[in-house]
Order: structure tokens, then sequence, then C-alpha cells
């Protein structure tokens, strides 16, 4: 029986997305995993550098894996925009939108094994009435009137080497995260986490950090209270839940080598607080994840690069690694329901 492809959403098409799916699929064509591109054929076609990929339009995802090692197999919903490379536009809002929404169905239908988001840009979807602060957020609804067997996403987790963070508060203004974050909201990250770790990633016993939001972890409130009224009690409920975990640490020693060896993630209190760290550890080959869903979702740790778009400057890396990443975790996903 031939393994099902993943389904890989073509992201911003004047973005550098069309660029590093082409090389991806140089780089795996032989060994895989397999994918089906969700997007427009000839906007592929101009990223495939005259004819050095070879691209051919499918119906399904039976017939993607069975020609993924000789062309790239694209599920053809065309725009009804000229694209332009480096030039972002609400025109191809609609194109986006529907792409994912393809994807995450054939997910949800068991037509493929996970989705794989290339970038997006927010900023044209949103001048066209996209609602969402982003990908996460979106393909979390999509998914939510699916039934799912543990604590409900969506959480963001970012991997890179052996460093995995997941954020409390995700597309949010710094100045606006302390009065989001909440006892409840940090409960459920580290529950999500936890049970991604354990399912997704085959940890048996996940230990999980928690980062300080304040300098210094707050100082024992000389520096803000987040850590004595929200974050600590937080740790403490989610002991009593059977997670191991400790009380609120200051982020500034959290991420080096020698304390990334007494944990298996972090749950950090906002986005550049998770960031960081990750794209010091390993730039080109961090992946963003999707925790806490009915269906596999991951995408590479970076935005759609417009400045290079067309240029043929783009690297793959984390294209790749959030491809592979999806197919092992689907894997292990596969293994766990067939044991249930």
């Amino acid at each position: 029986m031939t393994p099902k492809p993943l389904a890989l959403s073509l992201g911003d098409p004047a973005g550098i997305g069309p660029e590093i799916i082409v090389k991806a699929w140089r780089a795996l064509r032989d060994e895989g995993p397999a994918f089906m591109v969700v997007g427009d054929l000839e906007v592929l076609n101009a990223a495939s550098a005259a004819g050095a990929a070879t691209l051919q339009r499918v119906t399904g995802a039976d017939e993607a894996a069975r020609v993924f090692s000789r062309a790239l197999p694209v599920l053809d919903l065309p725009l009804q925009a000229q694209v332009v490379a480096g030039r972002p536009d609400p025109a191809y809002a609609s194109g986006v939108i529907r792409w994912i929404e393809t994807a995450a169905g054939l997910a949800l239908s068991g037509d493929v094994e996970a989705v794989v988001t290339a970038p997006i840009a927010k900023a044209p979807l949103y001048a066209a009435g996209f609602r969402y602060p982003g990908h996460t957020e979106f393909i979390a609804e999509l998914t939510s009137a699916t039934s799912y067997d543990g604590a409900r996403g969506p959480v963001m987790m970012l991997a890179a080497g052996d460093l995995r963070v997941s954020l409390v508060t995700i597309h949010l203004a710094l100045r606006n995260v302390p009065a989001a974050l909440s006892i409840e909201t940090v409960v459920n990250t580290g529950l999500v986490t936890a049970q991604a770790l354990r399912n997704d990633f085959g940890i048996e016993r996940p230990r999980l950090a928690l980062a300080g939001l304040n300098p210094h972890a707050g100082e024992g409130g000389a520096l803000g209270r987040e850590e004595i009224e929200i974050i600590g009690p937080a740790a403490r409920a989610l002991r009593d839940l059977g997670v191991d975990c400790g009380d609120p640490r200051p982020a500034d020693t959290l991420f080096h080598d020698e304390a990334r060896r007494t944990y298996d993630a972090v749950v950090c209190m906002y986005h550049d607080q998770a960031l960081i760290p990750v794209k010091m550890l390993d730039f080109w080959g961090g992946v963003n994840l999707t925790l806490g869903l009915p269906i596999v979702r991951a995408s590479p740790d970076h935005g759609v690069g417009f400045d290079i778009a067309g240029r043929g400057l783009a690297r793959p890396d984390s294209l790749i690694a959030a491809l592979r990443l999806a197919h092992d975790i689907a894997a292990r996903r596969r293994v766990l329901s067939a044991a249930a």
C-alpha cells in the first residue's frame, strides 16, 4: 500500500513559498516524505527555474503519492490574478485561504497524513477581510468541529535541535501580554504541550519548564507580580494534574546548553521570548507546529521573504524540516491509534 502524502499549501504566491517548495521536492523526491502541493500550478511552474523541476497536475492524494518520485504533484486551484514575485496583493487572498481550507479538509478526511503550510503574509489577507491573527488560529477554527481526545489547542510550538518552546500568547502586542495571561491559559498551554510531547514526540514522562514574564522571574514581586499571582499557581496546578513542571524561571538563564538538559519543553509567555532562542539555536532549520488539534500541522519557521522572492536565494531547510517532522508525528499518531 502506497503511504499517504502530506498536503502542502502554497502560501503567499508572491513570496518565497513557491521557490522553496520546488527546492524541497528536489531534495526529497527520492526518499520522501511525499507531499502534494495545494495551490496554483502556473505559479509553481514560474518558480521551477525554467524546467529544472517537473510538475504534474493531480486530482487527489493517491495519484500524488504515485508520481512524487518523478514529478512535483500539484492539486491545481488556480488564482484569478496575475502574480508578480515580491509584490504582495490582497487579490491573492481568496486563493491563499482556499488552499489552506482544502489542505485542512484533506487531513480531516484522512486523505493525507498531515498539513504543512508555506508562509503567508498577514497584511494582504487582513486588507481582504481575513479575520484571524494567522495560520495557527485559522486552522484551529477549521478543525474545531472535529472531536479530539485530549487537551485542546491551538498551541504554537517551535522546535529546533534539542529545544522545544510553546507559547501562551502568540500574535499579540507586547503591551497586551500581561492582561492576556491567566492561570487557566498557562495551565492549558502546559497540558497541551505535555500531551504533545508524549503522543507526538514519544517522550513518556515529559518535563516542562515555565519561563517567567518579568526580568529575574519578577524578583519576588519587586519587578512584577505575574509570577506570584499567575505563573506560579499555574505550575502548582499542573503538578496537581500530574505534569512534571517546575516553578517559573528567569528567561535569560533558561536556554543555554546545560539548562536545556533539564526539560523537554519550555512554556513561554509571549512570542519573542520563545522565537529568539529557537532562531539563535538553528536559524535555518526551525519548525512551527500547532499542538492540540485533530490533525498534524507544521510549517517553516520564517516569513514570506518578499525582498528575495523570485531571485533564487531562498533556502528550503526549514520547510524540509517541517515536512519531515510532520511525517514523523503522523506516524507516531498512527501507532497510538492502532494500539488504542
